[in-house]
């Protein structure tokens, strides 16, 4: 297979890359397009993702069903017909064509076994919330796009047609060679805004909230401003000879303010500086000071021996604020190494 890629940064409707001169195209949406759609009256959200896509692209991909609709799928192409519950029964017969009309007279139908009436068949769906379905109106919308991206007008969708992203993507590293075998890793594609993210000891994360504004120190000491857009924390779990010895590890997410101060730069080491609160005149003792007691709450040790039950105020840097009856300056807590 020849493979080419496409542009660094990719929105809705362009091409990703290109494989045997065919391209992959971006769309924007949350399910992957898993099978190869040909089937007129087929259902799925990954219809629903063409065809929210090809809308939004200004194609005309005319109605579709609501949800509850029963669909039959057909074998050739044609609209997909309605199916709708009779009273008393799981499904209709769908109405005879001209061929099949009898003068029954009144209250009696076609029968069955009459020359004409439809075999029984095709496969039926229940259109449900946020399903979407192959009618032929958007099959032609579909062979109408694929005239603009230069491929044969099929209105059939092979699952290599299209690549389904969250929004637009920026290519940051391209993994194959033109000419390559399309069949493993192509490139690595990251989102187009810009965020720093910073590793935060758990330590100092009582003094860290979501929405905190925070200064970015960019690489030539310049500063950009941006706050706390998510905080995350992985866990990473071993197994040694006394059980598990997992570690906590926190992650903070910084959204710039204005991402074009930053549109230079791909990767780059930066300082993050937390606007936080500040008190005077309080006691503090180390983190590593506090015991959790069984009845709740916190308390230290004294170097003596004896507890002294605290209420904790603020973290930061390492300490933390007490306060409590018992508690005085001066005084001498054991903590840990």
């Amino acid at each position: 297979m020849a493979f080419r890629t496409g542009e660094p940064t990719v929105k809705r409707g362009r091409q990703l890359y290109r494989a045997d001169e065919r391209p992959a195209v971006v769309f924007y949406g949350s399910t992957p397009l898993y099978r190869r759609l040909d089937t007129p009256g087929s259902v799925g959200r990954d219809i629903r993702v063409v065809a929210d896509n090809l809308r939004a692209l200004g194609y005309d991909i005319g109605s579709q069903p609501a949800p509850g609709t029963v669909v039959r799928q057909q074998a050739s192409a044609g609209a997909p017909a309605p199916v709708t519950p009779g009273p008393g029964q799981g499904e209709t017969t769908p109405p005879a064509g001209p061929s099949s009309a009898s003068d029954g007279g009144a209250g009696q139908g076609t029968d069955a076994s009459q020359e004409g009436a439809p075999s029984p068949g095709p496969s039926q769906s229940t259109v449900k919330e946020g399903d979407g379905v192959l009618t032929t109106s958007l099959m032609s919308a579909i062979k109408r796009w694929q005239k603009a991206v230069g491929v044969d007008q099929t209105g059939i969708l092979d699952v290599s047609d299209v690549v389904v992203t969250k929004s637009a993507v920026r290519v940051s590293d391209v993994l194959a060679q033109p000419g390559d075998e399309a069949s493993g890793d192509l490139m690595t594609v990251t989102a187009t805004t810009k965020s720093v993210t910073v590793p935060v000891e758990s330590l100092d994360m009582g003094s860290i909230k979501s929405g905190q504004q925070v200064t970015v120190v960019l690489p030539d000491r310049t500063t950009v401003s941006g706050k706390v857009a998510a905080i995350s924390t992985i866990v990473q779990g071993e197994q040694g000879e006394s059980g598990s010895t997992g570690q906590t590890k926190t992650n903070v997410t910084v959204s710039l303010d204005d991402p074009r101060s930053a549109r230079q730069i791909d990767s780059a080491p930066v300082q993050a500086q937390f606007q936080g609160e500040s008190k005077k005149d309080v006691l503090a003792v180390p983190v590593g000071a506090l015991l959790a007691v069984r009845e709740g709450g916190y308390a230290v040790r004294l170097s003596g021996g004896g507890l002294v039950p605290v209420d904790t105020g603020m973290f930061a840097q390492g300490l933390v604020e007490i306060s409590g009856r018992g508690v005085s300056e001066g005084m001498k807590v054991e903590t840990t190494a």
